[in-house]
């Protein structure tokens, strides 16, 4: 699997219908229609993706959403959600944080206090970080492992891809945007000690 066919699932996944327990049956079937070592592959891009998004400037916004309530373990919920927006999504908001003011998910949110947010609303969405496991887990018989094999046999992925130059140091989508600079369009949609923050 290359970044295009992981993008590829990744953007149908943002367009299903359905809840995100359903959008994520839908992309484990997807992954049990492949070979097991495609889900391995799923995760490492996966990996890959939330790891580009851990950046200051990015988590500045996601607290900014989540009103300085934003944990390291909920941040990186957050990227794995960011990821679930599609390519375009993911990319514009690498390139700006202040774009994730332009995603109508974010845009849902505003006005609306913490506690009134539905699970499925929450801009964080740790589920995805397992289905490429289950659907490994299903297709090679290794359910009772705890992961182990799973885990192992990203990590080998991971390290076979940089040996072969796949992976730069740093690839992370660079904008105009410096770490940790403002984010004024997100600050107005959810400003310091609003109701929603």
């Amino acid at each position: 699997m290359n970044d295009d066919a992981f993008w590829a699932l990744i953007d149908e996944l943002s367009r299903r219908p359905g809840d995100r327990d359903e959008r994520l049956e839908w992309l484990r079937t997807e992954l049990m229609r492949r070979p097991a070592a495609e889900s391995v592959e799923f995760q490492v891009r996966l990996e890959r993706a939330t790891e580009s998004a851990d950046t200051r400037a990015l988590w500045t916004a996601a607290n900014r959403i989540e009103g300085g309530d934003c944990t390291d373990d909920g941040f990186h919920y957050f990227t794995l959600w960011l990821v679930g927006q599609g390519r375009k999504v993911y990319e514009s908001v690498l390139a700006d944080p202040d774009a994730l003011a332009d995603v109508p998910g974010v845009r849902a949110l505003v006005g609306r206090h913490h506690d009134d947010w539905d699970d499925d609303e929450w801009p964080e969405w740790e589920e995805l970080d397992y289905v490429a496991q289950d659907a490994w887990d299903e297709l090679t018989g290794q359910e009772g492992d705890d992961g182990e094999e799973f885990l192992d046999a990203v990590e080998e992925a991971e390290d076979a891809a940089e040996a072969a130059g796949e992976w730069e140091e740093d690839a992370r989508p660079r904008g105009a945007r410096p770490e940790g600079s403002a984010i004024p369009r997100l600050t107005a949609l959810f400003p310091p000690g609003a109701s929603g923050s």
